[in-house]
């Protein structure tokens, strides 16, 4: 049974999730390997559940005027769904995070100190009409040894109920507190959650730059921060057009929904005239409407773009198109509308390629390549949490190694840093082993 508490409640169920989650972390990596194969299971036996209460999310989110782009996000069906269970297998997969000893230094005969990975603790995940986050998020928080706390959009309350009910089944069968995943249903929860300092370690906001915003202005416990996803490929003079026509399609196109995708087109004015002919028959053929800027409408007909349009994410068939006359003005475009997340460039210059990917800052800078490619699983994480677009660590699309940290263990046998200290003070060896 899926556990939906009030907000007065929330504090003994965050408790609650917090000692599951202790109790996990001192499990074997086998066995919480084991767990997610129980999982798997559940969620294959749930499916006709699960994709029954996706499709009456749908059909009311589509009776309420939801976009095309949160319908797209919300649509979970069979082969979506399978697709995300072989993940939950695939992060069984993946090495241990806990218990890797990453220094193992003797202080002193006999004192000897190591840095061992171990779990965050609790995490609260929020994120709108994603229902496949909730088996991406639930794998990779067993995997490592975290507890978690769902809290998705209001469209897909249905699906989440349905999945997070299956997950909690698979870790009852393996002898594991349901409670370590559980699910909120309300606003009023969410705003709760934020509160928890005493037992959430980590706040992961998935949603509108606006949201992540209220999310960091409304909680102490640290925030890892994914707002909008304002992408860009930037087609430089020394560009392969037939490489780039493909690489502009695939990035706008093969999932116009998806945070990757990008939202703006810039081309060098050396080979504008020739190329933007070829992409906008591309482009059109799948029904993607174009907005340019002067130099762009000249040249191919499209509507105008306003400032608003640079510094949108429309997660819809809309993209920007912008000419520019250097490398230098492509790099400054992307530095003041976008959002760190991932840029591109199409160029067959080395130097070109590699000033792009050394000035601009994003978390994923690609060279010759779709920014679809920006995801955990395809970078092997097995799935992801999110993607982080700021700048201190973990950035980019965040797997296990996102949601572990360590600890200092000292051993001595009586040793006092008294010892150390003063004229006659014991020098260090500090002797590292391995």
């Amino acid at each position: 049974m899926v556990i939906s508490a009030q907000p007065t409640a929330l504090t003994t169920l965050a408790q609650q999730t917090r000692a599951s989650a202790q109790h996990l972390a001192s499990l074997s990596g086998e066995v919480r390997n084991q767990t997610l194969e129980q999982i798997a299971q559940a969620l294959e036996k749930a499916t006709p559940a699960i994709l029954a209460a996706n499709e009456a999310d749908r059909t009311a989110a589509a009776a309420d005027g939801i976009s095309g782009a949160l319908l797209a996000r919300l649509k979970l069906d069979d082969s979506k769904l399978r697709g995300a269970i072989a993940g939950v297998r695939d992060v069984a997969k993946l090495p241990d995070p806990l218990g890797k000893v990453q220094i193992h230094r003797e202080l002193d005969t006999g004192l000897i100190l190591r840095r061992i990975t171990c779990p965050l603790g609790v995490l609260g995940v929020i994120f709108e009409a994603r229902p496949d986050a909730v088996m991406q998020i639930s794998s990779l928080a067993i995997k490592s040894g975290n507890g978690v706390i769902l809290k998705g959009g209001k469209e897909a309350v249905r699906s989440c109920e349905a999945l997070v009910q299956a997950i909690q089944e698979g870790l009852a069968k393996s002898g594991i507190d349901p409670a370590v995943v559980q699910l909120l249903t309300t606003r009023e929860e969410t705003l709760e959650l934020l509160k928890l300092d005493s037992y959430v370690d980590l706040i992961i906001p998935r949603g509108s730059n606006s949201f992540v915003r209220f999310v960091q202005g409304n909680t102490h416990i640290p925030v890892l921060g994914h707002a909008d996803g304002i992408c860009h490929l930037y087609v430089d003079e020394a560009a392969n057009l037939a490489k780039a026509v493909a690489i502009a399609v695939d990035a706008k196109t093969q999932y116009a929904a998806a945070c990757n995708a990008i939202e703006t087109l810039l081309v060098h004015a050396a080979i504008a005239p020739q190329f933007l002919p070829v992409l906008a028959t591309a482009l059109q053929a799948k029904d993607v409407e174009l907005r340019g800027d002067a130099a762009a409408a000249a040249i191919v007909p499209m509507a105008a773009a306003t400032e608003e349009d640079w510094a949108t994410e429309y997660s819809d068939l809309i993209l920007s198109v912008k000419v520019v006359d250097s490398l230098e003005t492509a790099i400054a475009h992307i530095a003041r509308y976008g959002s760190r997340h991932t840029e591109a460039i199409v160029t067959e210059d080395a130097t070109t390629a590699a000033t792009f990917l050394a000035q601009v800052n994003a978390a994923g800078v690609f060279h010759n390549c779709s920014t679809r490619f920006a995801d955990g699983f395809r970078y092997g994480f097995g799935a992801e949490v999110g993607i982080s677009t700021q700048t201190l660590p973990p950035r980019g699309p965040v797997g296990l190694e996102g949601l572990i940290t360590y600890k200092y263990q000292l051993v001595g046998d009586g040793h006092i840093a008294a010892t150390y200290t003063g004229s006659a003070a014991k020098p260090f060896t500090h002797r590292n082993f391995g």
